[in-house]
């Protein structure tokens, strides 16, 4: 079993990597006082332990769609009727989607009370459930309402990923494949519970250096700017994960179109994400004029069009990007066949 310390003083927590890290709930629940827990769950087969004190089992429908502020007020209303309170905790049992939303409760009910995440999916082990970061979507954009809530810890049973169908692999592998540009290093071939150790250590760091994206986390969201106007435009029948390794291909084409890298290193962004079976091209139904207006609302746009985009030094936030040339780096990437 791997153990990675998110290092934030008095709110540092553990990440436990491996098969049955999930065992270790009800130890953790102890440790932490709590005497009732409210345990939300995505839909079968997706188990949760006994966490060792009188439960409350929600279940949560996993998916975009259900990643809303109504089902936010659900999960705290239910906290309520149940008499949960500060001392007590709440835990995820499920996807990214899951631990988004169930994050976001914990954040808001009471103020704030305990969560413990036990992520379901790869993408979720490798980062969606680390790091703090909670939200739900709005209409108008992906991931518009969250706070900053760190969990009491992680655990990431790879026990959980035996069940995963084929395109959840592909979904976590977009989040792995964008990490080779942001100082994981070489992945291809590890173990996979070395690969998601690797990812959740690079962004432990990360995070403990930069809580609340004031600059250097920035550097994780590398793909995700068309990543999420994907998402958007294509009705989230594109997975997140699909979408991060299209942007991936784009973020490096873009800091190409800018001068700051070279044609060999633009090449091996395509590279690495089709190594891990990715797809790399813009669905051809998708009309570039549409994204660039999603691409506004990501939270990093703070002056015009911003990306994370490799340079010289590493991957940096750039802002103030012009549209046009975004606009032609698009009009230039591969396409693919209708969704």
């Amino acid at each position: 079993m791997r153990r990675i310390d998110v290092s934030l003083g008095a709110r540092s927590y553990a990440v436990h990597i491996g098969p049955g890290a999930r065992t270790l709930l009800a130890g953790i629940v102890r440790d932490l006082g709590a005497r009732r827990a409210a345990v939300v769950t995505a839909p079968p087969p997706v188990e949760a332990p006994d966490p060792g004190v009188p439960a409350l089992r929600l279940p949560l429908p996993d998916g975009e769609e259900n990643k809303t502020p109504a089902a936010v007020e659900r999960l705290c209303g239910a906290f309520a009727d149940f008499g949960l309170t500060r001392t007590d905790v709440v835990v995820s049992c499920g996807g990214g989607t899951t631990t988004d939303t169930v994050g976001l409760a914990a954040a808001l009910y009471h103020r704030g009370v305990p969560v413990i995440h036990m992520p379901t999916t790869l993408l979720a082990q490798v980062d969606a459930s680390v790091g703090g970061k909670t939200a739900v979507n709005l209409a108008q954009g992906k991931n518009l309402v969250g706070a900053y809530w760190q969990p009491a810890a992680v655990l990431c049973d790879t026990g959980y990923l035996r069940t995963l169908p084929e395109r959840e692999w592909r979904n976590g592998y977009g989040e792995i494949a964008r990490c080779h540009f942001i100082g994981a290093g070489e992945l291809r071939g590890l173990p996979v519970a070395e690969q998601i150790a690797a990812s959740v250590r690079l962004k432990a760091s990360v995070v403990a250096a930069d809580e609340r994206d004031e600059g250097l986390r920035h550097t994780l969201n590398y793909g995700h700017t068309l990543g999420h106007a994907l998402e958007r435009a294509t009705g989230y029948a594109l997975r997140h994960g699909e979408c991060v390794a299209i942007g991936t291909v784009f973020a490096g084409r873009l800091a190409g179109t800018l001068g700051r890298i070279g044609p060999d290193r633009v090449a091996e962004h395509e590279e690495v994400v089709r190594s891990y079976g990715l797809p790399g091209a813009l669905p051809a139904d998708v009309d570039d004029a549409a994204l660039i207006p999603l691409m506004r609302l990501d939270k990093k746009a703070t002056r015009g069009l911003g990306f994370v985009l490799d340079g010289p030094g590493g991957a940096e936030l750039v802002q103030d990007v012009p549209e046009a040339e975004v606009a032609r780096t698009l009009a230039g990437m591969p396409r693919t066949g209708r969704l």
